[in-house]
């Protein structure tokens, strides 16, 4: 795969500067390339862009507080539960 990528970029770096300097296409060459640059970076700015307006914002620290306090409680209470099964199996015994 990595020979490959290496083939074809220089197969497309001869081609370039073939185009470039040995035929009369040289300015559309330019255009089109940078209408390409121009593309890809305001493409890449306008994906972010969306990204940040389609999140949602994050939750305020004091309710992610709540939910941890919840869910510790909610642990203590299985542990409770457990130890308290464990030492009604062993008086049983």
């Amino acid at each position: 795969m990595g020979i490959a990528l290496l083939v074809i970029s220089i197969v497309i770096i001869l081609a370039y500067a073939y185009i470039m300097f040995a035929t009369p296409y040289s300015l559309f060459l330019l255009k089109l390339t940078g209408v390409i640059a121009i593309a890809v970076i305001f493409g890449i700015l306008a994906w972010v862009g969306y990204a940040l307006a389609t999140t949602p914002p994050p939750k305020p620290i004091e309710e992610i507080e709540k939910e941890i306090e919840a869910e510790l409680k909610k642990l203590e209470e299985e542990t409770k539960q457990e130890q308290q099964n464990t030492q009604q199996q062993q008086s049983q015994q």
